[in-house]
């Protein structure tokens, strides 16, 4: 599976932005859809996920009611719609594809990686 991560930017606190992710290969194999977050010194961790075939969602505690994961028509795209975005929201953002979906999920989990986006908020 590949995986085309775009969409970050610099943005003041309080904004938004959409990052989107283009899924390509054994889309099939591995369908269930992650965003991650790695921030300076910091470890990689769970942000959003989607499953592909129920439609169902999950957040980390830290992004609920203020992120939107979602899918395009065309399921191989995803979204990671962030509104109100914090200065602590700043990281590179990561798409994921896994083969499963579970209630907690952690990098090691995923099977394939994108290339990060730079997310900026500034304060």
């Amino acid at each position: 599976v590949q995986l085309q991560a775009s969409g970050g930017g610099l943005v003041q606190a309080g904004g938004s932005l959409r990052l989107s992710c283009k899924a390509s290969g054994n889309v099939y194999g591995y369908p269930h859809m992650y965003w991650f977050r790695q921030a300076p010194g910091k470890e990689r961790v769970f942000v959003a996920a989607h499953h592909r075939w129920n439609d169902v969602s999950r957040y980390a505690d830290s992004v609920k009611g203020r992120f939107t994961i979602s899918r395009g028509n065309d399921k191989d795209w995803v979204y990671l719609r962030m509104n109100a975005l914090k200065p602590e929201d700043t990281a590179v953002y990561y798409c994921a594809a896994s083969g499963i979906f579970e209630s907690e999920m952690e990098a090691s989990d995923m099977n394939y990686w994108g290339k990060g986006t730079q997310v900026t908020v500034s304060s």
